[in-house]
């Protein structure tokens, strides 16, 4: 996903559970970046065909909200990283990510390895 794409879900996940975003509410929360319209349109577009945001015609427009939360994408995303890996690179990525993590990572992963058992 590129930086765009992360900025636009960044801000559709900044809203409440069933509410709604047009194009030119996300297109003003990014207004720092000084993007045409059209650009944030494409990318909402874009996100709508990869399915990872909901678009609903209102009028002319659309709206949109996450199809996806924040966690359930960045576990499809490092699935697919791993997916193209060998079984002993994935069992090194796998070391490498949790030696970086935090005492409450750990702790999640533990419960979670627990879960699963």
């Amino acid at each position: 996903m590129g930086e765009l794409e992360q900025a636009v879900m960044n801000t559709l996940w900044g809203l409440d559970d069933e509410q709604w975003a047009t194009v030119r509410e996300v297109h003003e929360s990014l207004s720092d970046r000084r993007l045409a319209y059209t650009t944030v349109m494409t990318v909402m577009d874009r996100l709508a065909r990869k399915e990872y945001v909901e678009q609903q015609r209102e009028g002319r427009a659309y709206r949109y909200r996450p199809r996806v939360s924040r966690a359930d994408l960045t576990a499809e995303l490092m699935r697919e990283t791993l997916s193209d890996m060998a079984a002993e690179e994935r069992g090194s990525a796998l070391v490498s990510f949790v030696a970086d993590a935090d005492e409450a990572d750990i702790a999640a992963l533990r419960r979670a390895l627990g879960e699963l058992a």
